[in-house]
């Protein structure tokens, strides 16, 4: 059995208790402040801006990083204490909220306030560690097969996107009905904690310098040592800085200009998100399983477009 046949199974696994967090979040949610569909505007605001935050805080660290792979595995680890504190949490978020916030408050809108902003925060952590799995999971991959970096990064993000499809629907229309919410979170948490044991398995026993360039995903020692031993990116064979022959499209102009595009994007695909839970629940009768299906069938979509 090859490193590769070990470590993508883990990141299948992952994108399906990510999305199934998805999930519950909307359900507990939905208890706490009362409107299930409000709810689940707000877990897609948190979920995707924390999974933003977790993104931009490891994104340049990972570089540094002896081993990206390995902390990949213990983000999982982390995911997994989160997801099996998360019910004892939020019932004690409810009960100190009702027993002691909310009555010293004393006006309706201190009270809504504080609820939105409190169930926020609940989720805030989670989002933001599932946020930083994708940038530590594609810089091992990128280390490990510096040939072909872009391979393993498409072949991650098409696995790890199918079983989140697949996870937001078992959470949603299975698991939940037969174990209830704690019981689904606990389903998540494993989940997670057979992620991290899969890729620690596959990474284990190699030293921090060696272990993802080892991990069997395609780079050789030879190729590491050209590599180790290649000019310096700044520099070409004839001596010219890396300025002088920089692509014309490498621009700092052109990058401001793709970055405001894609927050734009970002934007329209959120208010289309939104649209469309909406309307599926003028058809399905169910604001909550329309949001479950609507999370499902657009991140379906996502996975068929990177393939």
């Amino acid at each position: 059995m090859t490193r590769r046949s070990i470590i993508y199974p883990a990141f299948i696994i992952s994108g399906v208790a990510g999305l199934m967090y998805e999930a519950l979040w909307g359900r507990y949610l939905g208890l706490y402040v009362g409107h299930s569909a409000y709810a689940q505007v707000l877990v897609l605001g948190v979920y995707l801006g924390g999974m933003s935050i977790g993104a931009l805080s490891v994104g340049e660290r990972s570089k540094s990083l002896s081993s990206p792979l390995m902390w990949y595995a213990r983000v999982e680890a982390a995911l997994a204490v989160f997801g099996i504190l998360f019910h004892p949490i939020f019932v004690g978020m409810l009960d100190l909220s009702y027993d002691v916030v909310f009555p010293a408050l004393g006006s309706a809108g201190g009270v809504g306030a504080v609820r939105w902003g409190l169930a926020g925060l609940v989720i805030m952590p989670q989002a933001i560690l599932l946020g930083t799995t994708f940038p530590l999971m594609a810089a091992g991959l990128v280390r490990a097969d510096q040939s072909r970096p872009g391979r393993g990064v498409a072949t991650v993000y098409l696995l790890n996107t199918l079983g989140g499809a697949a996870g937001v629907l078992i959470a949603g229309f299975w698991l939940i009905d037969r174990v209830g919410l704690p019981g689904t979170s606990v389903a998540a948490a494993l989940l997670n904690l057979s992620a991290a044991a899969l890729v620690w398995f596959a990474v284990r026993g190699q030293t921090p310098a060696s272990a993802d360039a080892s991990a069997g995903l395609g780079t050789s020692e030879d190729e590491v040592e050209r590599l180790a031993h290649a000019p310096e990116s700044g520099t070409n064979h004839g001596g010219e800085s890396g300025d002088a022959s920089a692509p014309s499209w490498a621009s700092p102009r052109l990058a401001s200009v793709l970055l405001t595009v894609s927050f734009l994007t970002a934007m329209a695909s959120f208010a289309y998100e939104i649209g469309w839970i909406r309307m599926l629940s003028l058809v399905l009768g169910s604001a909550t399983h329309s949001f479950e299906l609507m999370v499902s069938a657009f991140v379906l979509g996502l996975a068929a477009g990177a393939w």
